[in-house]
């Protein structure tokens, strides 16, 4: 099956839904700068996608890929301190953690079959 759209890549949809989550999570958080860095991690990892996907050659998607695949292990440091400074609970953290290494075997996936 040939991806017409970058809104069909499964690694898109769930960054997106991550990026949703976070963003809801952090809402009310006065750490403004660890609010901003985390919510900026997560939307790279969609928007790195969409961007690579639109270029329209393997080359240049696997380059886009690359950087979303770091963005997503950036997510996953942010939350290990998250949960560390008492930001999120311990089931919010597992939820997402779990989200974002499954996003990365995604990426790793779809960088190989390019």
């Amino acid at each position: 099956m040939r991806i017409e759209r970058f809104e069909d890549i499964i690694a898109w949809q769930k960054a997106k839904g991550i990026t949703v989550q976070i963003y809801s999570l952090f809402e009310n958080s006065k750490d403004f700068g660890f609010k901003d860095q985390i919510q900026r991690a997560s939307v790279s990892v969609m928007n790195n996608i969409a961007e690579g996907f639109e270029r329209k050659g393997n080359k240049e998607f696997a380059y886009f890929l690359y950087i979303a695949k770091g963005s997503c292990g950036e997510v996953r440091s942010m939350l290990i301190l998250a949960k560390e400074l008492n930001k999120i609970s311990e089931k919010d953290f597992e939820k997402l953690f779990i989200q974002t290494e499954e996003i990365s075997k995604i990426i790793t996936g779809l960088i190989r079959s390019l």
